[in-house]
């Protein structure tokens, strides 16, 4: 490599590593303001994403059109207008949960359902918990209940950023309430397995497409998805109850609402893939009653059957 694409690439470098730390030290900026402002800025700033974030505005679009293909493309287009204000506000949420206060959090958030199945269960039945939480907008609202507002310790696995300040930071936003351990997704699951059978809870996202490793196409709003099997499958061999949780922004910047739902019933069997296809229809059924807080912009269809053109 020549002396002068050496000091291309190094200013690219620099730029990126800049805009990094800026946007960061916006976002703690943001920490300070109350949330209904936070949700006005994210309604003007979510409509300016959606004309200029094409490739994930794209992805939606198609998401939409393959779940609701009766849906007319006018509603279809509405409804990701909306989804991106949703996810822009989550994103300025995030600001509050990794800086605020406790208190405050706290104060934000309202939670419904049985929140202190957990420690219950494992009080009584010497059984963990799953909790199954969808990828509602609102995720990281969900984490921060499960650790503040209720006793039970948790566990999660988390994705490895490829910028260390910004794999670090996010460490520290889930881990700094309550008692928690966070394993890389690309570790062993053995730790993982130790932290259950001790009693701590599991954090578990059982909607994205990773590729075929432990999953099956099973059918997700009527398409072959490529599904985790694991929820079924750790459940089972842990003898763990399974336990919804689902969160939602309110709007106008009013707080978040987290449900902890019932356990599933009759979950899991011995049968993996009717476990996995039921657990799409009941995700199905939450989607429904929101749908401009599901995260449409992820490539959930993004793996296909051998032989099958891709949707994207």
């Amino acid at each position: 490599m020549s002396a002068s694409a050496r000091l291309g690439l190094w200013a690219q470098e620099t730029a990126k590593e800049g805009g990094i730390r800026l946007g960061l030290g916006l976002l703690w900026l943001l920490h300070w303001l109350p949330l209904p402002l936070l949700a006005a800025l994210a309604r003007g700033t979510g409509a300016l994403l959606y004309r200029l974030a094409g490739p994930r505005r794209r992805v939606g679009l198609r998401n939409l059109e393959l779940c609701f293909p009766a849906m007319p493309l006018a509603e279809r287009q509405a409804l990701l207008k909306q989804h991106f204000q949703w996810l822009t506000q989550s994103l300025l949420d995030r600001a509050v949960l990794w800086w605020a206060p406790a208190a405050r959090i706290q104060g934000l958030i309202q939670v419904e359902g049985d929140i202190a199945l957990a420690e219950r269960v494992w009080r009584e039945e010497g059984r963990a918990t799953m909790w199954l939480c969808p990828h509602f907008v609102g995720l990281d609202v969900a984490g921060a209940a499960i650790l503040l507002c209720q006793k039970q310790p948790g566990a999660s696995i988390y994705q490895t950023q490829s910028h260390p300040l910004l794999d670090r930071l996010m460490k520290q936003g889930r881990l700094r309430f309550g008692d928690a351990e966070i394993f890389p997704r690309q570790d062993s699951i053995k730790p993982l397995l130790r932290a259950i059978k001790v009693g701590r809870g599991f954090f578990n996202l059982p909607d994205m497409d990773f590729g075929m490793q432990d999953a099956a196409f099973v059918p997700f709003f009527g398409v072959p998805a490529a599904t985790l099997l694991a929820p079924s499958r750790m459940s089972r061999m842990l003898n763990m109850v399974v336990q919804p949780v689902i969160a939602e922004l309110l709007p106008g910047g009013r707080g978040w609402k987290v449900n902890f739902l019932p356990p599933l019933a009759g979950f899991p069997t011995p049968d993996a893939e009717a476990d996995t296809l039921a657990l799409n229809r009941f995700i199905e059924g939450e989607i429904l009653k929101k749908p401009a807080q599901y995260l449409w912009v992820h490539k959930r269809f993004k793996t296909r059957p051998p032989g099958e053109a891709g949707l994207y």
